[in-house]
């Protein structure tokens, strides 16, 4: 087995560490902070899973290791990591349910698609620049909610101010922005992939 997909295996391992620390009960030995030590460690996680995620792709490219194995691995445990972070923040009542639906719902249907493609000359979709926002936005707009104690959206209401509201802007804005791209980039990869759906009929 090559390094990447090394990586890819190892992200695949954070996710249920990433899952188990908020039971750990870490605050117990560390209070004093803005940010709870649970979510520190919590995302620091998610930080290492990240940049994982753009180092296997990055060494199997440059190295010529790209692998059958890879290309349907990493792209799971990409979905993986996002939506066991979004459930997360869902559970501690920061982020609302519809958000990761809408995220698992686009999935689901961009999965259907690939599956569709595998059997029709294995043609691939290339991904939009939507798409890329998509993955971008969701992955920074995860990375500033962990750490925001607030729902999302609780600036609106008025009652932050200092590092708590910059942070809840910041989290709001950029899921909000990862959420349009989301939709849209499903919307523009089914346009993209109409042709494939009416050919497999």
């Amino acid at each position: 087995m090559n390094l990447p997909n090394k990586l890819t295996i190892f992200r695949i391992i954070l996710v249920p560490i990433m899952v188990i620390i908020p039971f750990l009960e870490l605050d117990k030995l560390y209070s004093n902070s803005i940010i709870p030590l649970t979510w520190l460690v919590v995302e620091a996680i998610f930080i290492i899973a990240s940049i994982t995620d753009k180092l296997d792709g990055y060494i199997a490219r440059s190295r010529n290791q790209v692998t059958t194995f890879g290309k349907f691995l990493d792209p799971i445990a990409d979905k993986i990591l996002v939506l066991a972070a979004m459930i997360m923040l869902v559970e501690s009542n920061r982020l609302p349910a519809w958000i990761p639906i809408i995220v698992l719902f686009r999935e689901f249907i961009v999965s259907g698609y690939r599956l569709i493609a595998v059997e029709n000359d294995g043609k691939v979709i290339a991904a939009s620049s939507l798409g890329k926002l998509k993955t971008v936005t969701q992955m920074i707009a995860i990375i500033i909610a962990l750490i925001d104690m607030n729902t999302y959206g609780s600036f609106v209401k008025g009652n932050l101010e200092g590092f708590s509201l910059i942070i809840n802007v910041g989290y709001t804005v950029l899921m909000t922005i990862a959420v349009i791209a989301t939709v849209f980039s499903g919307v523009d990869y089914i346009r993209k992939g109409k042709e494939l759906l009416l050919k497999s009929k």
